[in-house]
């Protein structure tokens, strides 16, 4: 500070605030942090809009992906397969298929439709179907016209509207019937049964168990132990070779031939037919070749032995052989601290397994034994089959009410926005989190949905590099980091999205996921990416005098298009903040004049128009002393 012909002359002063958000204090207990902020995120400890995505192919797919493989073939030719609720698709060189597995085929099974005149629903009759609301019938050699519908109309594949009995289901036709009748007989192949899109608790008729409740007693209203937690349907998907394994949740293991090509190419289990019919999760070990279902079968084949805490393994080598002999390596095993086992992933030689709880390791060692297995931690599980990485041998994952790391040791990770994230999380859909990976940014993304959501609606980031968080609400069901492909590959649902899908389908209902290209451009798939990131109150001269300011100084790198600065000042903590601005800036500001008065000032970054880019450096402004008073 100096004084020139009498006049008190300042420094500019510099902005100092730290990387990453800060959501575990106030505003102005968060001083010199950033407190707030989307689609944004940190390198060398400077904000910078985040990068764009833009559509795989227009093409849209039937339900929510909850599951992304991408790999190549031993041609070098790359593929992705993603596990929605209600598909399984593949994809290579811009193409979709559809490949979800078929559970029952038959010939004049269907054995009449009956049509009611001026309507397109239509009765399908086949005794123990074993179809739910929302699966998939392929109709095909309808032997004649019914009701006026032409035998066009009733064959192709087409989701199950109703189901009123073991024996009937509803179906929508391509025409209206001219005429009440009931005729004609047809074959139907069926597909392996939907799940939900979402995760969420079911009340009244058909959502608990027999006798669960007294009668005329409604279930609705009931809450947490007492509904019945509805899961989304989701996949476990993993490479044997250059083939697919896809494990269906609570349901069966296929196989999918990559070398049979897209089309007309089904997941099937004929290459798995010794497998358990009902686990939760599934896993390759590694270099040592063993298929392992979690939360399987006690006894192969019968679905109603399902034990949520146990654990069976192939012979290795052979994902079709699972009963234990004396001349194979196939095995089980149960594991006690927990309810269910969640998830595992590949880490360092081991497999890591994650309950709701507790964390254990499988180790293979070989004869007799073959895995090995060692308890490493309680009271830090994993709340779903995605919720779990690993980076260069160090797991990453999201606990019930905290995140964990293993790198030798369980350890909670300081969190400055735990309670941004799980005091407004959607405890009912914990299942659909999916931890991603963003490896060029030293990212793990947690997408997670809210309280009052349904389906995932934000993200919470973690940069390991620099240990520091920051938020954000864009939404995907599903990731895969870069590798195969040169960019992350990400799916979004559209829960009302009615876009016709890869394939003609009568009747299908609303619905859709769409893939994304991510770290393409800067911008929303063509539209513009709104992004801001603002900070908590910070002290002027710390806060012992009103100070004036008459300039700003901004400094942005890379900086591309137009970028929004607003200063907020408040006198006193308490008081109500007065924004100043929005003050635009270009790559030709050198700075803008200001009139601000206060005692604690915070900045707010934003822009939203196409093709805009920045880097945050730093802000300088011009201050001087105002007296004390106040104002």
């Amino acid at each position: 500070m100096a004084q020139i012909f009498g006049y008190l002359i300042m420094p500019l002063t510099k902005l100092q605030i730290a990387p990453g958000i800060d959501k575990q204090n106030t505003e102005y207990g968060a001083e010199g942090r950033w407190v707030d902020g989307d689609n944004i995120r940190f390198r060398y400890g400077q904000p910078e809009k985040i990068g764009g995505w833009e559509k795989v192919t227009s093409d849209a797919l039937l339900g929510a992906t909850r599951a992304i493989l991408t790999y190549s073939d031993l041609k070098g030719v790359n593929y992705a397969v993603y596990g929605t609720n209600k598909k399984l698709y593949g994809y290579s060189e811009g193409s979709y298929a559809d490949i979800t597995p078929t559970r029952a085929t038959g010939t004049g099974n269907i054995t009449q439709f009956s049509v009611t005149s001026g309507s397109t629903t239509v009765t399908v009759t086949d005794a123990d179907h074993g179809a739910l609301i929302g699966d998939f019938v392929t109709i095909a050699s309808v032997s004649g016209a019914v009701g006026g519908i032409s035998q066009a109309n009733l064959q192709g594949e087409f989701e199950i509207q109703t189901v009123p009995s073991d024996d009937t289901y509803t179906i929508i036709a391509g025409a209206a019937g001219s005429s009440t009748a009931t005729g004609s007989t047809a074959n139907a192949t069926y597909q392996i049964n939907t799940g939900l899109p979402t995760s969420i608790y079911g009340y009244g008729w058909g959502a608990g168990t027999w006798n669960a409740s007294t009668w005329n007693t409604s279930r609705e209203g009931l809450t947490g132990a007492d509904g019945v937690l509805l899961q989304s349907g989701k996949w476990a998907l993993d490479n044997w070779g250059e083939d697919v394994l896809a494990q269906q949740f609570n349901g069966s293991l296929y196989y999918w031939d990559t070398s049979g090509g897209l089309s007309s190419n089904l997941a099937a289990r004929t290459n798995v037919s010794g497998a358990p019919t009902k686990s939760r999760f599934m896993l390759v070990s590694g270099d040592d070749r063993h298929v392992i279902c979690f939360g399987t079968e006690t006894t192969i084949g019968t679905s109603s032995t399902q034990d949520n805490m146990f654990l069976r393994f192939s012979d290795q080598e052979d994902p079709a052989t699972w009963t234990p002999t004396a001349t194979n390596t196939a095995g089980s095993q149960r594991l006690t601290d927990g309810n269910q086992i969640n998830t595992a992933v590949r880490s360092r030689g081991v497999i890591l397994i994650y309950t709701d709880t507790a964390l254990y390791q499988m180790q293979f060692i070989g004869p007799p034994f073959t895995f090995g297995f060692r308890q490493l931690g309680t009271n830090c599980g994993a709340v779903g089959i995605n919720s779990a990485v690993d980076v260069n041998g160090i797991a990453y994952w999201m606990g019930n009410d905290s995140f964990f790391l293993f790198d030798g040791a369980v350890k909670k990770i300081p969190c400055s926005v735990q309670d941004y994230v799980f005091d407004d999380i959607n405890n009912n859909a914990l299942g659909d989190v999916f931890c991603a990976v963003n490896s060029d940014f030293n990212e793990v993304i947690w997408f997670y949905p809210s309280k009052n959501s349904n389906q995932v609606d934000r993200n919470v980031t973690y940069n390991y590099a620099e240990k520091i968080w920051y938020i954000g609400t864009l939404a995907r069901s599903s990731w895969a980091d870069r590798g195969v492909y040169s960019n992350p590959y990400a799916a979004e649902f559209e829960a009302s999205d009615t876009t016709a899908t890869i394939s003609t389908i009568n009747g299908v209902k609303e619905g859709r996921t769409f893939v994304y290209l991510h770290e393409e451009g800067v911008n929303d798939d063509g539209a513009a990416m709104n992004c801001h990131i603002e900070s908590g109150d910070i002290d002027i001269a710390d806060g012992d005098n009103f100070m004036s300011i008459s300039r700003f100084i901004p400094d942005f790198k890379n900086q591309i298009g137009e970028v929004d600065i607003t200063l907020k000042s408040r006198p006193y903590p308490s008081t109500t903040q007065r924004s100043h601005g929005p003050f635009t800036v270009t790559t030709s500001t050198n700075k803008k004049d200001t009139r601000i008065r206060g005692r604690q000032l915070a900045l707010r970054v934003s822009s939203d128009a196409v093709d805009d880019k920045w880097r945050y450096g730093t802000l300088r402004f011009d201050a001087k002393p105002d007296g004390m008073r106040g104002g």
